[in-house]
Formats: structure tokens, C-alpha cells, sequence
């Protein structure tokens, strides 16, 4: 019970997070969503444990617990890769600033 609740204020603190920060235009609307359904899954998952169950057996997936993992290592990867992918883009963008600075440096000598 304490960690159910333990965790309610958790997540409630996280959407008024996500809150400010949409309102701040610092987020996406598609992360917003993304996000927010995420920590209400959790919400849910943490209240009523068994609609996990319900939903991996649904799936054929032996228990709850499996499927969250499962589901929690394929978000995670999803969210590495997006950020392997920003890192590239953002090396590029300073490798190529860098470039033009130098060559103004050069010009100017």
C-alpha cells in the first residue's frame, strides 16, 4: 500500500512536470502524449496489477511481470536509438560549424 502510494505521488509529480514543460513549449505534442500515457500505464499497473496479467496472458505471454519487462526493454532501446540518433545529428551540426569557423579564421589571416 505505502509503495503504491509512494509511487501515485511519483507519477503525479511527473505529469505536472510534463504539464510545465508542454506548456513551456519544451515538449513535443506527440512526446507529451507519449510520455503521459506511459506514466498512466505505470498508474494503472500499480493499482490494479492484474490487468498486466490479464493483458500478457491475452498476449501469450506466461506472466505480468514478463510482458512489463519485455514492453520496458523494447522502450528503452526505442529511446536509445533516438538518442543515438540526435547524437549523430548534433556531431554533424558542430563538425560543420566548426568547418565554417575555421574557414573564416583562414580568410581573415
Amino acid at each position: 500500500m505505502w509503495l503504491q502510494i509512494l509511487v501515485t505521488l511519483f507519477v503525479v509529480i511527473i505529469l505536472f512536470k510534463l504539464f510545465k514543460q508542454r506548456q513551456a513549449d519544451k515538449l513535443s505534442l506527440s512526446s507529451f502524449f507519449a510520455w503521459f500515457i506511459l506514466w498512466l500505464i505505470v498508474l494503472v499497473v500499480f493499482w490494479q496489477p492484474n490487468t498486466a496479467s490479464y493483458l500478457a496472458n491475452f498476449l501469450g505471454i506466461g506472466r505480468g511481470a514478463d510482458l512489463i519487462i519485455y514492453l520496458s526493454v523494447i522502450v528503452i532501446f526505442y529511446l536509445l536509438f533516438k538518442i543515438f540518433v540526435r547524437l549523430n545529428k548534433i556531431d554533424k551540426e558542430i563538425t560543420k560549424i566548426v568547418r565554417e569557423d575555421a574557414i573564416k579564421n583562414v580568410k581573415k589571416n
